[in-house]
């Protein structure tokens, strides 16, 4: 029963180490939205050339990742009570993916340990076997049907219609324009893919290093 419970929590922790790192990574990847600003054009829709929307854009991740900053004040884009009020939201999640960040990744180091010492790596191949199938499905069905899935998203993390922005009082918007939120989507589960298919080929070689076998 107890090395039920300790292979149930040790999958879990790799699991939301794996979720975070992934979300943590794709919202850092500024080149994204870099790019995105030509291959969308954003600045056409905005008025405003590249450099400065990225600028603005920079305020905004600052404002986001960092605890301290308590202020969003992007010098080209103001912005409403309600938007102000949903960026807010934003940042408490952001905080919370890296708290399960650290969480889990010391989690996830105890549960490889135990593994290695107990001599069940193989239990870590199967996982990433089975995990590297999961990111595929997700992604085929966001290029599907994005928007479906876009606001069933913000149903569940937020309670309320403040991410509804309206261009008029808060045009962020206009230089966030939902393609941009499908990719990275798209790039986080393709991170989470990456991680997998990594995790796989480590365990495998683990597996191999120290003789174990498949009861």
């Amino acid at each position: 029963m107890k090395q039920k419970i300790i292979q149930i929590s040790g999958f879990i922790f790799i699991t939301f180490f794996i979720l975070s790192l992934s979300v943590a990574a794709t919202i850092n990847f500024t080149f994204l939205y870099s790019f995105d600003i030509g291959y969308l054009n954003i600045s056409e829709y905005v008025g405003m050339p590249k450099e400065q929307i990225l600028m603005n854009y920079r305020i905004l991740l600052d404002y986001l990742n960092t605890p301290w900053i308590a202020k969003l004040d992007m010098p080209d884009f103001p912005s409403s009570v309600s938007g102000l009020f949903h960026f807010t939201e934003v940042k408490k999640l952001f905080m919370l993916d890296y708290l399960i960040l650290i969480t889990s990744g010391i989690g996830s180091f105890w549960f490889m340990q135990y593994l290695n010492r107990e001599g069940q790596y193989w239990r870590l191949l199967r996982y990433f076997q089975w995990g590297i199938l999961l990111p595929l499905g997700v992604v085929l069905a966001l290029l599907i049907n994005f928007d479906v899935l876009f606001v069933l998203f913000h149903q569940v993390f937020f309670n309320n219609d403040a991410w509804l922005f309206n261009p008029s009082t808060d045009p962020i918007i206009l230089a966030l324009p939902e393609a941009f939120f499908m990719h990275s989507f798209i790039l986080a589960f393709g991170v989470i893919e990456f991680l997998f298919i990594i995790g796989y080929f480590i365990s495998k070689k683990q597996w191999v290093k120290y003789g174990k076998k498949t009861p």
